[in-house]
């Protein structure tokens, strides 16, 4: 070969783009499971896309400002136009350049060690994606998980997420039945970071593996290809989604023949119930389905409809009691509760379902016995005309004080801007907590867990443009015709009946706003079970709010709950 051709041929090839030469074969977005334990960084750029990008300015002209400069005389850039837009035309965005999930399912495991009740739980835990994939294989959505396992097959397994809808589960997961747990200053403030994750002597390890899930949209999971959020975006939908993502879990894993349960917070209980009869359909039979704060029909908040406000009634009276703003402490608390369920029920039902034929005595009568379990006056329950919305008892209660109550937890207090205003401004509650939970979670999955990922995380999210549907499609299920308003009491009650074997356990916080009580009292009530099932439903009770788990000492009673539950639920 002659110099000439060589050095011609040697410049062509030094000419070509780094990419080019260095593709070693078909990685496509369809390739099998990705375990990333050699690698856990498998969606960040390479070494080389990282110098393919450094130099992708000199690519358009020579030098990183867009080429050379304009000449005395010149305009910068092309005719008419400017050097930014120029390099912005030269230098196109490519797929590499673009935070999405992975079609392949990443799996980045990483082993520790637990103390649960004075002895020692070994574990893996693992970080990572389900595939989930219409009837038709094509892949919609890629759902993040982390799941903590000891090696048996065949132990119980747990599927635990929070609601919103639209939130991740970095509640449930770094506060509650974890192995390790932050800790937080409740019912205060949390104080500022550094925060402090701690082993979690509470955690339902050593009863069950735990797998945490984030709804589609929040934490690290998102739509895949051209599917939208709004896919996912709804009460059957959503539904829908969580059954592929569990289905898969069971089949990656080898999890089909363990006793399987699900572990719904908030939201995460109406997901729970509607799950449970989806998952009975697709042939996973569960143990046992717990429910922590729960709202199982949406229907009942509909304008015009009184029951919501029967419902808060008890939940008033205990907040009222915590703040000693009744006339004398209750010496027997579940007593006092009693009393105001009866009177719940009872006269004050009564006197709302007359409506405006309420006569002013029996409105007088009402209105004092409100005023004694709620700590409000007489004139102002008369004022609000028997009803008392939430957000309003939230202001009122505690005015005389310049303070404000938590809607998820009353026993926190925060100080609006003045004291005369209808509702709140914030809720305490979440903003004492979450830039700690938030912190907390980025933490761990980036050194304790040692995922990555160019995502960004979500605690929780609204898509613009995008509204949650609520309409929830029955079918004949309890006589509820072909839809409703997210009532999925009827799902859960379809399940149990054709699973007499499922336990049912509700979890409630005395103290929550946002899901009362007696609601939930009220819908597990109406399931029209048969006697000989009414024993699968247990019901406990905690002095906290919405996320029991804030309480460290409710903590350690619901496990201590839970510990029996389970033992009971697993051998059935």
């Amino acid at each position: 070969m002659r110099p000439s051709v060589f050095v011609a041929l040697l410049a062509a090839l030094l000419a070509l783009p780094a990419a080019a030469i260095s593709q070693t074969g078909d990685v496509g977005p369809d390739k099998s499971m990705v375990d990333q334990t050699k690698s856990p960084h498998a969606d960040l750029p390479t070494a080389a896309e990282r110098d393919e990008d450094s130099h992708a300015d000199s690519d358009c002209g020579g030098k990183s400002d867009g080429g050379a400069g304009p000449q005395p005389g010149e305009t910068a850039g092309s005719p008419g136009g400017d050097a930014r837009a120029d390099r912005a035309r030269c230098r196109k965005l490519s797929d590499a350049d673009i935070a999405t999930a992975p079609i392949a399912e990443a799996r980045v495991p990483s082993r520790h060690t637990a103390t649960i009740g004075g002895k020692t739980v070994p574990y893996t835990a693992t970080a990572g994606t389900l595939t989930l994939r219409d009837d038709e294989g094509k892949p919609t959505g890629s759902m993040f998980y982390v799941a903590y396992t000891t090696g048996d097959p065949h132990r119980p397994v747990t599927f635990l997420y929070n609601g919103g809808p639209g939130s991740s589960t970095v509640w449930l997961h770094m506060g509650s039945l974890a192995p390790v747990r932050v800790l937080t200053d409740s019912p205060k403030p949390t104080h500022n970071a550094p925060y402090e994750m701690v082993n979690n002597d509470s955690s339902l390890l050593d009863k069950s593996d735990l797998v945490f899930l984030d709804a589609m949209g929040s934490g690290y999971s998102r739509p895949l290809g051209d599917t939208k959020l709004s896919a996912f975006w709804g009460t059957d939908q959503d539904i829908d989604a969580f059954a592929r993502a569990i289905e898969r879990y069971l089949t990656l894993n080898g999890r089909w023949n363990a006793p399987k349960f699900l572990f719904g917070e908030s939201y995460g209980t109406t997901r729970s119930a509607g799950l449970s009869y989806r998952l009975q359909q697709d042939g996973v039979q569960l143990n046992g389905v717990i429910l922590l704060s729960s709202i199982l029909n949406y229907g009942r908040r509909q304008p015009g409809f009184d029951r919501e406000m029967v419902n808060y009634l008890p939940s008033y009276a205990a907040i009222a009691a915590y703040h000693h703003k009744l006339a004398a402490d209750p010496a027997d608390l579940p007593s006092f509760l009693n009393e105001v369920r009866e009177f719940a029920r009872g006269p004050y039902a009564l006197a709302l379902s007359k409506g405006q034929d309420l006569g002013d005595a029996e409105r007088r009568a009402v209105a004092e016995k409100l005023a004694a379990y709620t700590g409000l006056s007489v004139d102002y329950v008369l004022a609000s005309d028997l009803r008392i919305d939430p957000s309003r008892f939230e202001k009122q209660l505690l005015r005389d004080q310049r303070l404000t109550l938590g809607r998820y937890d009353a026993r926190f207090t925060g100080q609006d801007v003045d004291a005369a205003g209808e509702t709140p401004e914030f809720d305490p509650s979440d903003t004492g907590i979450t830039g700690t939970f938030v912190a907390a979670f980025h933490d761990y999955i980036d050194h304790d867990l040692g995922y990555q990922t160019r995502l960004d995380y979500r605690p929780g999210y609204e898509a613009a443009g995008v509204r949650w549907d609520f309409n929830h499609k029955a079918g004949d299920l309890g006589g509820g015709g072909d839809s409703n308003d997210a009532d999925v009491a009827l799902d859960l009650s379809q399940a149990m009946r054709e699973n007499p074997h499922l336990l049912l356990y509700s979890l409630n916080g005395i103290y929550d706003l946002a899901t009362p009580f007696f609601g939930t009292e009220y819908d597990l009530g109406h399931m029209q079970l048969d006697p000989s099932l009414k024993g699968n439903v247990r019901f406990a009770y905690y002095p906290s709010g919405h996320m029991v788990y804030l309480n460290p000492d409710a903590l350690r009673s619901m496990k201590a709950d839970l510990a029996k539950f389970y033992d009971e639920a697993a051998g059935r």
